[in-house]
């Protein structure tokens, strides 16, 4: 299984970050564990921010959960993430990632990860 982030490297400060996850090797519909959104802050530690299961239920980190929301689209296989109201703090490596654990911050307890999407919010 394979996992490919996109989306845009640079936000602008208010504006909603959105992020697409494409799994290939593996169907998100498959009754599996979790497909996660993880982030790091520059010069800390991986903060996990929600995720999604195979049947749609969401689930969210309580500090970021007023302006997240994790979605899927099962006809490409993908799920996406969309940060609100994005601030500088919000800056940093974004990953996507598929494990069988919520709220885990350690790559050990992940199966799958995404290559590293820089996001900076600047204006």
């Amino acid at each position: 299984v394979q996992l490919q982030e996109s989306g845009p490297g640079l936000v602008k400060p208010s504006q909603t970050l959105s992020l697409t996850c494409t799994v290939s090797g593996g169907s998100i519909t498959t009754n599996y564990g979790y497909w996660s959104w993880i982030r790091q802050p520059p010069g800390k530690g991986l903060e996990w921010m929600g995720a999604i299961n195979y049947s749609g239920s969401t689930y969210y980190s309580p500090s970021l959960k007023s302006r997240t929301s994790i979605s899927k689209d099962t006809s490409k296989n993908q799920f996406t993430l969309q940060l609100s109201s994005v601030a500088p703090e919000d800056t940093g490596v974004y990953y996507c990632a598929g494990g069988h654990w919520l709220q885990s911050s350690r790559w050990s307890e992940y199966d799958y990860r995404g290559r590293e999407t820089q996001v900076t919010v600047s204006s």
